[in-house]
């Protein structure tokens, strides 16, 4: 607490120079960093141009600040919580299936937008998200957001692009001649439950889904038997981005949940090919939230803001396939193009139904099944029960 107390009396200090100077020179402005800061994230996130040179907002970063960066990746959220209960980490990267959780839990700080010149920049869709904000209060800095795409092999289906999430939940014959069986793949993950909520949302509207988050018993247990016939299909249960990469080049996996960062890596050199099934899809926004009990909170705001750069922003935003919290950097950045924003899906805000973490008191309906249900529930579906 004391440390928290000394950083924002530095950093109020800062906010006092003038608006000219801190424009100018956000990161620079922003000084007295504790020299390091570490970061729980998902996979490219937090790139340094290791995996490709072109793709780095971390060096520059340290270089400015003098708060060396170092990142723990985390496959779901459910770990990534996990490792804030933890503790030992300043920020983490979490979707909103967690970020609630942790504000439950204490885990996470309420943030000083006032600290971070650049939020004015933020989508107005995004700066009040609920997945973020609690009784008018923030917890966290929004990264980027995306959806959770149907990824699928284009030999396998010929011509024709699937166009229905019934290729990883039905049994069929491809264009190739060859049953799905044994080559699709599920995410590893309990919120996969609303995946198969917002599928049956679509072909059995008679269950009365409003929200594929909020589910009564009924509705609940046809998501679960939907997914025990899932489990019949699927080869594998993937949480590993590089893994589902690699099974999809190596492995005969010709279709899947997945996220447009492996998208992105794998069309450059294979078959593949992303659609947005009619039924809809899933997907996440990401908030920046500062740890209750970070060591490194100078750095950790002064790394809030050089997010919400427009260059960072469009860099990650290529890099991962995902859309920028900040609009401007939808505009002028090379790696991002000025079409990437559309082809990320800056115009389907209000198609994809974010993450969030399932409460049994739920907006739609009253009583629904919590989350913890949806836990073991999974284990069990992914067991063979």
């Amino acid at each position: 607490m004391k440390s928290l107390l000394k950083s924002c009396t530095v950093l109020a200090s800062v906010l006092s120079m003038t608006t000219a100077a801190v424009a100018q020179e956000p990161l620079q402005a922003l000084g007295a960093g504790e020299g390091a800061l570490s970061i729980v994230a998902w996979a490219g996130y937090i790139e340094r141009g290791e995996t490709d040179k072109n793709f780095d907002w971390v060096t520059e970063f340290e270089k400015k600040t003098g708060c060396m960066v170092s990142v723990k990746t985390a496959a779901t959220s459910d770990e990534m919580v996990a490792l804030m209960n933890e503790g030992g980490f300043d920020l983490v990267t979490a979707s909103g299936d967690a970020s609630l959780r942790l504000v439950a839990g204490k885990r996470v700080q309420p943030i000083n937008t006032a600290l971070i010149p650049s939020w004015s920049t933020i989508d107005e869709r995004l700066q009040n998200a609920p997945w973020h904000t609690k009784d008018g209060v923030h917890y966290g800095t929004p990264y980027v957001w995306g959806p959770n795409v149907l990824m699928y092999n284009t030999k396998a289906f010929g011509d024709k692009a699937p166009d229905s999430w019934n290729v990883v939940f039905e049994e069929m014959t491809l264009a190739d001649g060859k049953s799905n069986k044994g080559r699709v793949q599920a995410y590893d993950g309990p919120i996969h439950v609303a995946d198969a909520a917002n599928y049956l949302m679509f072909h059995k509207p008679e269950l009365g889904i409003k929200d594929p988050f909020e589910l009564n018993e009924d509705q609940y247990k046809a998501a679960l038997d939907l997914l025990r016939g899932q489990r019949q299909l699927v080869s594998r249960y993937w949480h590993d981005a590089f893994i589902q990469i690699d099974d999809f080049k190596n492995e005969g996996v010709i279709a899947s949940g997945s996220w447009p960062f492996q998208v992105n890596l794998l069309k450059a050199d294979q078959p593949v090919a992303s659609v947005f099934p009619k039924e809809g899809v899933t997907g996440w926004a990401d908030t920046t939230m500062l740890h209750a009990e970070s060591e490194h909170p100078n750095c950790a705001y002064m790394w809030m803001e050089h997010s919400l750069s427009p260059k960072v922003q469009g860099d990650v935003s290529a890099w991962f396939g995902t859309v920028p919290s900040v609009p401007a950097a939808c505009k002028g950045n090379a790696l991002l193009t000025d079409e990437g924003c559309t082809r990320n899906g800056f115009d389907n805000f209000e198609q994809i139904k974010f993450w969030k973490t399932p409460v049994s008191k739920c907006e739609s309906q009253g009583e629904c099944v919590p989350y913890h249900r949806w836990v073991s529930d999974y284990i069990g579906v992914i067991g063979g029960r």
